[in-house]
């Protein structure tokens, strides 16, 4: 990543084709998951119209989608923006561990986030350790890299303290208020970690509960009195409560299972699993039972979790593998599988729903594919969209070498026909 932070939009951004852009932008011949092929016009960060392709003529920049399928942006609900590409930085044969100082903190995160945006997440939610050694330092840092990516994403940052009961936890439990008055959105932290995990949810939901903000909280706990307590406690309130990666609940009998199913339901609690790992580690990596959860009401969201930190030194932070594994492995339908990872990440998140429809926010997500499914499976080319303004781009290329071939790749020997490349998806 260039040391220079990430550029922001202005009057003087140009368009796919280098022109400037106008407060307006029409994209042309996109597929819709129903099939329409379709023309988009984008204008004060909504979509202002959507009309069969061809039919809607107006100035300004045109982005060519075809051979695009044309997607609302997923979002990212459970990202760790403070350890994020710290994987090389620590652990045995590393030159050293990773430093932990404000600005290094800040370029990992400005990093982890941009790469994130490229796959397609325009809004996310990330959970930032607070207490202990580094104090706020490391939110701090994460708020200042939420104001860099102004116009690129919305980064909205949870504050995680370790303990919050007893004399241990009494300093962490007045840093959580501080937390809030610095910019923090939301309140989380992983109760299974406090001596008593129910003084830990109530204290969360107590001082979530006084600033109206949303809750969302770590737990794999196996313990069904546990989750039990957790939905009777998060029923009350009024804001938002998320709870993940809940992967305890696939190690339960199937009676017990569906018993802590229904209370979350009943509570209106959101479970955002973790598709690619979790973010605990390899001994307790699983999945939420997510179809056991749906049966029974539960709205479930899909995050990435770890991105290359010590918990998952290969995540890839990308939406469309988390729903790709949704699908090849937990046997969702594609079409939920994508759902789990934007309407309802935005949902959990407290954002507004996106459509492909006239007065929806213009966050979208083009993808080089013609079905969802196809496009889960091989989802390399992307441009992405951003209220209404196209803030990054994956192209790909595949080339195919002729077996016969014994010169430089993709150029076959003199005389025979150019049949070495092709378009990549």
């Amino acid at each position: 990543m260039p040391d220079s932070q990430p550029r922001q939009p202005d009057d003087h951004t140009t368009d796919a084709a280098g022109s400037p852009a106008s407060s307006a932008l029409t994209l042309c011949g996109a597929r819709l998951t129903d099939g329409r092929v379709v023309d988009v016009r984008l204008g004060g960060g909504r979509i202002e119209a959507v009309g069969t392709a061809g039919s809607l003529i107006a100035p300004g920049p045109r982005l060519d989608l075809r051979g695009h399928l044309l997607l609302p942006a997923p979002a990212e609900p459970h990202a760790h923006s403070d350890t994020a590409l710290t994987a090389d930085g620590a652990g045995p044969g590393a030159p050293g561990p990773a430093s932990q100082h404000p600005d290094d903190v800040q370029r990992r995160a400005t990093e982890a986030a941009l790469l994130q945006l490229g796959h397609g997440a325009t809004a996310l939610r990330s959970h930032v350790r607070i207490g202990d050694v580094q104090g706020l330092g490391a939110l701090e840092a994460v708020l200042q890299t939420r104001r860099s990516l102004r116009g690129l994403a919305d980064l909205t940052a949870v504050a995680v303290p370790r303990l919050l009961t007893g004399v241990a936890g009494a300093g962490n439990l007045a840093m959580l208020r501080d937390a809030l008055k610095m910019g923090a959105g939301a309140l989380g932290g992983c109760p299974d970690l406090d001596p008593d995990p129910a003084g830990y949810t109530e204290a969360v939901l107590e001082v979530a509960a006084e600033h109206g903000c949303p809750v969302d909280l770590h737990t794999d706990s196996d313990d069904p009195a546990r989750l039990a307590r957790f939905a009777a406690m998060a029923g009350g309130m009024r804001q938002g409560v998320s709870i993940g990666p809940c992967a305890g609940l696939s190690r339960l009998p199937d009676e017990a299972a569906a018993r802590a199913a229904d209370q979350l339901a009943a509570a209106g609690v959101t479970v955002i699993c973790l598709p690619q790992g979790g973010c605990c580690g390899a001994e307790r990596r699983g999945t939420a039972p997510v179809r056991l959860l749906r049966a029974a009401g539960v709205r479930v969201a899909a995050g990435s979790g770890a991105l290359r930190d010590l918990a998952n030194p290969v995540g890839r932070g990308d939406p469309l593998e988390a729903a790709f594994l949704l699908a090849s492995q937990s046997g969702l339908r594609p079409e939920h599988a994508y759902e789990a990872v934007s309407t309802e990440a935005r949902r959990a998140m407290g954002l507004p729903e996106v459509r492909v429809e006239a007065g929806f926010p213009a966050e979208l997500l083009a993808v080089r594919g013609e079905q969802l499914a196809g496009v889960l499976s091989l989802a390399y080319s992307r441009i992405v969209v951003h209220r209404g303004r196209v803030v990054a781009r994956t192209s790909a290329v595949r080339e195919y070498c002729d077996s016969d071939t014994d010169s430089s790749f993709g150029l076959p020997r003199q005389g025979r026909p150019d049949s070495g490349t092709g378009g990549g998806p």
